[in-house]
């Protein structure tokens, strides 16, 4: 776990009620999420890592409450204090040959991470990203640059195919030796339910410390109680209790 300061090259909006952050500082990050410090918030927030680069980070995140909105409003040039080398994050050497990424509205951001960890290692990826309607896609063509296909599903038809990834998971039957899902919770589940083979969920709870501390984002699982910020937030399938 590391404490650095990194400064905000770019906040903007890149969808609805959805924006890019780029930080830009002391070095690479590592951990599948980092926990953020936002001016006049006494409590860290915790967002996944969408990408890494050698000076910093990218993370997209949506307005949903005070603290994101008061970070929506944060100008270029501010400095922020971030935690990382939080989590156990995706096993992406789990995969043979054939990857499947399903992926709810942001939870595209963290799967995006991952198919870049999958195409470097040369494997086959099909992603099935899900949103509620046309204005809230994100990750598009980003993700179109790194797999074999990609699909996109939502609610309303606006793009792609109408219904749920799970609509979409029927239709396509993708190939996959190890699938990996991150969004909604009733979303996961259902991927979960569907899909035969073996895979990995990331989870959300809300947390307080972000380092196992605190024990406020604890679960139950098949190997008793975890605690999502430092034993996940992945977990295999099979380990949750859903």
């Amino acid at each position: 776990m590391q404490k650095k300061d990194y400064t905000v090259t770019e906040n903007r909006l890149i969808a609805a009620d959805t924006y890019r952050l780029v930080l830009s500082g002391e070095g690479p990050v590592e951990g599948e999420f980092v926990h953020l410090e936002i001016p006049g918030y006494f409590l860290r927030r915790p967002f996944s890592v969408c990408e890494t680069s050698q000076d910093g980070l990218t993370l997209l995140y949506k307005t949903v409450g005070e603290g994101t909105r008061a970070l929506a409003n944060l100008p270029v040039g501010t400095t922020l204090s971030v935690v990382s080398g939080l989590g156990k994050g995706f096993s992406a050497d789990a995969c043979r040959e054939n990857a499947l990424l399903v992926a709810g509205g942001l939870g595209a951001a963290p799967l995006y991470l991952l198919a870049k960890e999958l195409k470097a290692q040369g494997k086959h990826i099909t992603a099935i990203l899900g949103f509620n309607k046309a204005d809230e896609l994100v990750l598009q063509k980003e993700f179109e640059a790194l797999c074999d296909q990609v699909a996109i599903t939502t609610l309303d038809g606006s793009v792609g195919i109408k219904g749920f990834v799970t609509d979409a998971l029927k239709s396509l039957q993708p190939e996959y030796d190890y699938f990996y899902t991150c969004g909604p919770m009733v979303m996961m589940k259902a991927v979960c339910d569907m899909l035969s083979g073996p895979g990995e969920a990331s989870l959300e709870e809300r947390m307080g410390c972000g380092a196992g501390f605190c024990y406020g984002c604890s679960i139950q699982t098949t190997n008793g109680p975890r605690r999502v910020c430092h034993d996940g937030p992945v977990f295999k399938k099979e380990e949750i209790l859903w």
